[in-house]
C-alpha cells in the first residue's frame, strides 16, 4: 500500500531554511501542497521550490526573543496560519573547550538551544487558538546523547533541545505536538568537506546502513511527525542515524593483526 502524505492548505515555518538540510524540508514540505516560509538571517539567492511553487522568505535573527515572535507574527499574518514549526537552524564549528570564549559558547547555546525555544514559544500562541493546534518538530544531533571531542558546548545545547522538546509535549499537549528528530552524520554540500578526502566513505563504513545520512532522509521524517500519520506522537524523538556508529571497540579488535 502506498501512502501519499497530503499537507495541501497547511502553513509551514522553517527556520534555517535557506540551505542545506532545511532547505530540503522546505521542499519536501512545498512538494507535499504545503505553504511555506524560510528564513535566515539574509536573503538567499535562490529559494526552496517544488511543485510550480516556492517558499517565502521572512529576515529574522531568531536568537533575539523579539525578532523570533515577529517571524512567527509575520509567517501567521502572509499565511493566514500556523500548522507546523520545523527547528532546523542550527550548527557549530568545532572548539577547543579549554580556550574557547564565553561569547563563542553564548552563540553556540542561542542558536542551538534559545532559538528555537523563542520559536516554539511564539507559535504555540498561534497554535492553541487554531482547532487542529499544531506540530512543532525539533531537528537535534547525535552529539546531544553522544558527544565528541571539540563539540562541549553545541552537545549541550542539543541536549538541552532534547529535553525542551519533552518539557514542551508535557505542557502544550495536546494542542500542539512537540516532537524531535536526532540526527547522525549527513551529507550535505556544505558539510562535504568535513569528511575527509574520500568524501565520507571511510565514516560510512562505521553507520550499520552503509551511508551516511541524505538532507531527505530528515525531511521524510519531519513530514511524517508534522503529518495525521502521527497524530498520537508528542514528546518522541527519532534517531535518523542509520543505526548509530558501530563500537569502536569492535573496530580496533576487528583490524587486530591475526583477528578476524
Amino acid at each position: 500500500m502506498k501512502v501519499n502524505v497530503d499537507l495541501a492548505g497547511r502553513a509551514v515555518l522553517v527556520t534555517g531554511g535557506t540551505k542545506g538540510i532545511g532547505f530540503v524540508i522546505a521542499e519536501t514540505f512545498l512538494a507535499a501542497g504545503a505553504e511555506v516560509v524560510v528564513c535566515g538571517r539574509n536573503e538567499p539567492e535562490r529559494l526552496p521550490a517544488a511543485g510550480g511553487r516556492s517558499a517565502r522568505f521572512v529576515a529574522a535573527d531568531i536568537r533575539d526573543a523579539a525578532e523570533a515572535a515577529r517571524l512567527v507574527e509575520t509567517v501567521a499574518g502572509l499565511l493566514g496560519r500556523l500548522d507546523v514549526l520545523v527547528n532546523n537552524a542550527g550548527g557549530s564549528p568545532n572548539s577547543d573547550a579549554a580556550t574557547v570564549s564565553p561569547r563563542f559558547v553564548e552563540r553556540i547555546v542561542a542558536l542551538n538551544l534559545l532559538a528555537p525555544f523563542y520559536v516554539a514559544q511564539a507559535a504555540n500562541k498561534v497554535m492553541r487558538e487554531q482547532e487542529t493546534g499544531g506540530s512543532i518538530v525539533n531537528i537535534g544531533s547525535v552529539s546531544g546523547v553522544d558527544p565528541q571531542p571539540g563539540t562541549a558546548a553545541y552537545s549541550a545545547a542539543k541536549a538541552g533541545l532534547l529535553m525542551l522538546t519533552r518539557a514542551l509535549a508535557l505542557e502544550w499537549s495536546p494542542k500542539v505536538r512537540v516532537n524531535h528528530i536526532t540526527t547522525g552524520l549527513v551529507m550535505t554540500e556544505a558539510a562535504a568537506s568535513t569528511y575527509g578526502e574520500d568524501g565520507g566513505a571511510a565514516l560510512a563504513e562505521i553507520i550499520p546502513m552503509g551511508r551516511m545520512a541524505r538532507p531527505s532522509d530528515v525531511a521524510g521524517t519531519c513530514l511524517f511527525l508534522a503529518s495525521d500519520l502521527a497524530s498520537y506522537l508528542t514528546g518522541a524523538d527519532i534517531p535518523v542515524h542509520g543505526g548509530g556508529e558501530v563500537p569502536a571497540r569492535y573496530l580496533v579488535t576487528r583490524t587486530e593483526p591475526g583477528r578476524p
